[in-house]
């Protein structure tokens, strides 16, 4: 449990920009579901073996507070944490909140669940349709770090523009009336993308930086997708196209 707690707080809350989940729980699948704050990035994720306690569905609101109570020291070892539930309209048990409580059971705290009502209406869902992907890889780690610089280099672009050239994935900063920069992201697509779409810094190198494997994907019908399998569950980072 407290595994699966941290890594769902570090593959969103760690963006900057998430702050409430919504867990859609049966006995074959854990879905999660969210909308940035900033409509920047669109999450689809779902953890590879279905948690038996995430059963229904409901929201995990202040995604801070969670973070905090994760990383106290009283629970760090032997600490007992226990799902808590409550009867809906139906009659029904559905998931409350969770229960903390250290080894000796003289430290507690209790983090509470949002409604399924009410997450549904916080979290509206923006069902991603698929589109075709021109450009699919799998970013290096000193790729990783290249764009960092650029982004370094280039701090007052909120936005960066992708472009193949040559059989390289080229990322571009900035333009003719500004300062401006670029480098190849990625040598030796298959592919090529003909529209310049624009892609938030902040929260492509936010995602990147996570914990996990990595594909990135472009499509020339403004978007990208950027999935991590953290080993316990896989994220898919969709990101709709800016204008410059």
């Amino acid at each position: 449990m407290q595994d699966h707690l941290k890594a769902l707080v570090q593959h969103t809350y760690a963006l900057g920009n998430i702050d409430l989940v919504k867990i859609t729980g049966t006995q074959d699948e854990t879905l999660i579901n969210t909308i940035s704050e900033d409509r920047s990035v669109i999450l689809e994720a779902k953890f590879k073996t279905a948690h038996p306690d995430f059963i229904g569905t409901f929201g995990m609101p202040n995604l801070g507070k969670l973070k905090t109570i994760l990383g106290i020291e009283e629970y760090k070892e032997d600490a007992k944490i226990t799902i808590t539930t409550q009867k809906d309209s139906d009659g029904n048990d559905v998931p409350s909140g969770i229960n903390f409580e250290n080894k000796t059971g003289d430290f507690k705290n209790n983090y509470r669940f949002m409604a399924a009502e009410h997450v549904t209406e916080k979290a509206k869902a923006v069902k991603f349709k698929g589109v075709n992907w021109h450009i699919e890889f799998e970013p290096t780690v000193a790729a990783i770090q290249r764009l960092k610089m650029q982004a370094s280099a280039n701090a007052e672009e909120l936005t960066f523009q992708a472009k193949t050239e040559n059989g390289q994935l080229k990322f571009f900063f900035g333009d003719h009336s500004t300062h401006a920069g670029n480098f190849v992201f990625q040598p030796d697509v298959t592919g090529t993308l003909k529209r310049a779409w624009a892609w938030p810094i902040k929260t492509v190198i936010s995602i990147l930086d996570l914990t996990g494997d990595k594909t990135f994907k472009i499509s020339d019908d403004g978007a990208a997708m950027i999935t991590v399998d953290s080993g316990l569950a896989t994220y898919n980072y969709i990101l709709p196209a800016q204008s410059k």
